[in-house]
This record gives C-alpha cells, sequence and structure tokens, in this order.
C-alpha cells in the first residue's frame, strides 16, 4: 500500500478513526492489526519473515537481560546474526554469487552455485531490520529494558506510519510510547495534517514530475548530451530528496495525528554549508544508527589516530552504499561521499579558510561546493551500471554536445525547473527567515488560504500514477 494513494487515504481515515473511537487498552491491538494488513498489502507471506525476526528479537532482549558476562553478548550476536542472514539471503546473495562467478571466471573455473531465482526483495527489510538490530544492542547496553509484552514490542518493529522507509527509530523513543494514553487534541491533529499535506506536496508536485525527465536522461544514457546529464543530475538530486523526505513527513504527520512522535529524518540538508553538515541533515535516523553502533565502536579503537579515524569515515559509508543496494554503483557512491567529506576534514584542518574569508561567504562557497559533490554523488546514485557511470561522467567533464531538450519540451524543462526553484525557496524561508510563513500563520485567512493553495496544486499538476517511492526498494 503505497502513500501516494487513494487507498492509503482510506486506510489512514478508518484506522485513525477507530483509534480515537477504541478505548486506550485496545488501542496497541488495532495499530498491530492494522501494520500487518498494510505491510502484507505488498506481498503478504513475508509477513513471516518479519515474524521470524520479531519472535528471535523478542527472545533474545529478554534472555540478554536475565544473562551475566559471555552470555550476554552471545545472545547479542545471536540476534545480530538472525538479522543479518535474513537481509543477506534476500538481498545480498545474487550480489556476492555474481562476483565470485566473475572472479572464478577470470581463473577458468565455474561457479557451481546458482542464484536465487522467484524471491523478490521484501519492502523496507533494511529498515527493520535496522530498528530490530538497535532494540537488542540497546538491550545490551542497558540502556532500554526488555519488553516483555509481545505484543508492544511487535508493534515497535512493526508500526505502520514507519515500517517500510523510517525514520530508523530507537527503543527508547518509541516503546513507551505505546503504553501512554493519547488524547485527541485538535492543534496536534492539525499540524500533523500539515506535515502530511507538505510530504505530499514533495512526493506528487515536485519529486514525481521531476523524475519524468530523470528517468528519460538516465534510462537512455547513450542519447543524452552532457549539458542534459548536468541538468538531470540536478533534478535527481531533488528528486530523491523530495521523494524521500516527502515520505518522511508523511510518516511523521501520520504518527503525529495519533500522537506519536517519530524523529526528524531531515533538517533542510541543502542549507548545511559543508559536506559533513549536509550528512548531518540527510537520513538522520540511519546516519545516527551508523554512527552509534560502528563508527563509535570503531573510532574507540583508533586511540585518537587521525588516520584511523578518517579511514573509518569511509568504511562506514561503504557499508552505508552496500545497505543502500545490492550494486557496485552504490558502493562507489558510499566510497566517493566517505572520500568528500574525508578530504573537506583535511582541507579544513591543513587550510583553515576561516582565517581568510568571513563565515558569511564560508557558508555560501560551502553551500555551493557541497551541492555539486553531493549531486555529483547523486549521479552515481542514479546510475543504472557502473558503465553508465563512466560514461555519464565522460558526457559532463567534455560537455558532450547535444540539445538540452533533448526528450523533453522546452516548456515541460522550465516547469520542471519551477518547482525545484519552489521548493529551495520555501526551504531558504523555512532556514534564514522563520518569520515567513503561510501554513503557520497566526492569521486564520492567510492560513487556509495556504492549505486550499497546496491543495489545488496537488490536485491540478501533481503526478497520480502511483510511482512506488525510491526508497521502498531499500
Amino acid at each position: 500500500m503505497l502513500f501516494n494513494s487513494l487507498e492509503f487515504v482510506g486506510f489512514f481515515l478508518i484506522v485513525t478513526s477507530l483509534f480515537f473511537i477504541l478505548p486506550h487498552k485496545y488501542r496497541w491491538l488495532l495499530l498491530l492489526l492494522s501494520s500487518c494488513y498494510f505491510y502484507m498489502a505488498f506481498i503478504p507471506i513475508y509477513i513471516l519473515v518479519l515474524a521470524f525476526t520479531i519472535v528471535v528479537d523478542y527472545f533474545a532482549g529478554i534472555l540478554i537481560e536475565k544473562s551475566a558476562g559471555a552470555k550476554r553478548k552471545w545472545f547479542l550476536r545471536m540476534s545480530i546474526v538472525a538479522n543479518i542472514s535474513i537481509l543477506s539471503f534476500f538481498k545480498y546473495f545474487n550480489f556476492f554469487n555474481d562476483n565470485i562467478s566473475f572472479l572464478l571466471k577470470l581463473f577458468h573455473f565455474t561457479n557451481p552455485v546458482s542464484n536465487l531465482s522467484g524471491f523478490a526483495l521484501p519492502i523496507g527489510l533494511s529498515f527493520h531490520t535496522f530498528q530490530a538490530m538497535s532494540y537488542t544492542i540497546e538491550v545490551y547496553h542497558g540502556n532500554q529494558k526488555a519488553e516483555r509484552k509481545f505484543g508492544i514490542y511487535a508493534l515497535y518493529v512493526m508500526f505502520y506510519p514507519q515500517l517500510v522507509a523510517g525514520p530508523i527509530e530507537r527503543p527508547q523513543n518509541m516503546i513507551h510510547q505505546f503504553y501512554e494514553p493519547k488524547k485527541f487534541e485538535y492543534n496536534r491533529v492539525v499540524a500533523g495534517l500539515k506535515i502530511i499535506l507538505w510530504g505530499f506536496f514533495k512526493k506528487l508536485v515536485i519529486a514525481d514530475r521531476l523524475s519524468i525527465y530523470v528517468n528519460a536522461v538516465f534510462n537512455n544514457p547513450s542519447h543524452h548530451s552532457g549539458k542534459t546529464f548536468f541538468i538531470a543530475t540536478f533534478f535527481f538530486w531533488l528528486q530523491i530528496y523530495c521523494d524521500f523526505s516527502g515520505y518522511s513527513d508523511i510518516a511523521i504527520g501520520t504518527a503525529k495525528v495519533m500522537g506519536y512522535n517519530l524523529m526528524e529524518n531531515f533538517h533542510r540538508p541543502m542549507f548545511g554549508g559543508s559536506i559533513t553538515n549536509f550528512w548531518n541533515r540527510w537520513h538522520l535516523s540511519l546516519y545516527s544508527w551508523f554512527r552509534d553502533y560502528v563508527f563509535t565502536p570503531l573510532a574507540k579503537t583508533a586511540r585518537r589516530n587521525r588516520t584511523k579515524l578518517l579511514a573509518y569515515v569511509v568504511i562506514v559509508f561503504l557499508l552505508s552504499g552496500l545497505w543502500h543496494g545490492a550494486n557496485w554503483t552504490y558502493v562507489m557512491w558510499g566510497g566517493f561521499t566517505g572520500l568528500s567529506i574525508v578530504a573537506e576534514r583535511i582541507y579544513r584542518d591543513k587550510v583553515k579558510p576561516q582565517k581568510y574569508i568571513s563565515r558569511l561567504w564560508m557558508k555560501i562557497l560551502g553551500t555551493i561546493i557541497t551541492f555539486f559533490i553531493t549531486g555529483t554523488a547523486g549521479m552515481f546514485f542514479r546510475a543504472n551500471s557502473v558503465k553508465d557511470i563512466f560514461h555519464i561522467s565522460k558526457s559532463i567533464i567534455t560537455m558532450k554536445p547535444g540539445a538540452l531538450f533533448k526528450g523533453s519540451p522546452p516548456i515541460n524543462f522550465y516547469y520542471y525547473l519551477l518547482v525545484a526553484l519552489t521548493l529551495l525557496s520555501v526551504e531558504f524561508c523555512q532556514e534564514y527567515l522563520p518569520q515567513v510563513k503561510l501554513l503557520n500563520s497566526k492569521h486564520l485567512v492567510l492560513r487556509y488560504t495556504g492549505y486550499v493553495l497546496i491543495l489545488m496544486i496537488i490536485l491540478m499538476i501533481g503526478v497520480f500514477n502511483g510511482s512506488q517511492f525510491i526508497y521502498f526498494q531499500f
């Protein structure tokens, strides 16, 4: 069930209405059953995969809490191995097997193991796997008590707003909320609906509209020019931001209507002013997960060794690339991103540009440089193959000649540019001019004018083709 569908609108209205009608003691059951239905709307049989990991981690949490010494670590490892094994089987088996076959072929050997066929990747598997792992890790570190109520723990993993694409929550933030009674509060409900509305605007009006141009270019790389690739790369950067942050907004708003607070997943990353700050504002739930559970333990072993710390940054982003997809294009994206952060840190430490230019110009120049670096990284992310990456890169560098509007009439191109500038203008005001308000205006007429205006734009020029959110494939 996609958020950008009439089916979800009906589902949301029915579940939310029943949520406020039912007594508090039955609400967890309503949400759990609704979440199961929501997940089974994709491929029903894969609910069993989710059920397996839920059972394993539920008992692992209790065993970790009850045990001491080496046993605690053993139960934690058991849980992590179970989760990673499921993820690896569905997501990475064919990828690694193909690479083994390639290496064996170089030495004139044949790989006796065939690729798996007939298995689709369970939707959102990487997201709920990481959320489940965070539970047992936090119980192990003593930051979360093991949950004794199986239904509540299952709901923590399966809560439908963030089940298939995050935010990746921590148990400390979510589990206690399922025990707290929730009342219907008009201001909170309206605030949640406004977040949902803006999420739909990002997805339907900007992301899906830009995808028309982006897909036409990246799916036919041999037919396009360097200028077209440059523009398509910029558009994809905005497309994936609006697609994923739009999903996050809908998820956060949906939960907020019922009284549940999910963590912020995006914080206007394009205005971070540096590559490092960009990633400190982008997909916060994933990168805080890698920071806390991968980078920090590695950093403790570095003993303030600067070279090792920078190497660990690259390693973490390589793992992040692999997390996104079983393809060398994602690994290249992770390596490029990690190296760009390392290069920026070395430059700032050695050159110390803050001595020569003002903070304002540091912010402006940093924003421009960050745009080009992260945009280039987006090209790695979107390309269909490594071969396409080299072709597109060469075309941009040499500015391979050709028509800018090939495959898209000029009027459509300027429309795409208009929606992109609309997003940047809104987020610029949110970052630097918070006094400029439309949906949050104190004036009733102005506020409702904003609601109607955005809704009309969505209905008039939104793309209602039922396109899947990009991050559902991860």
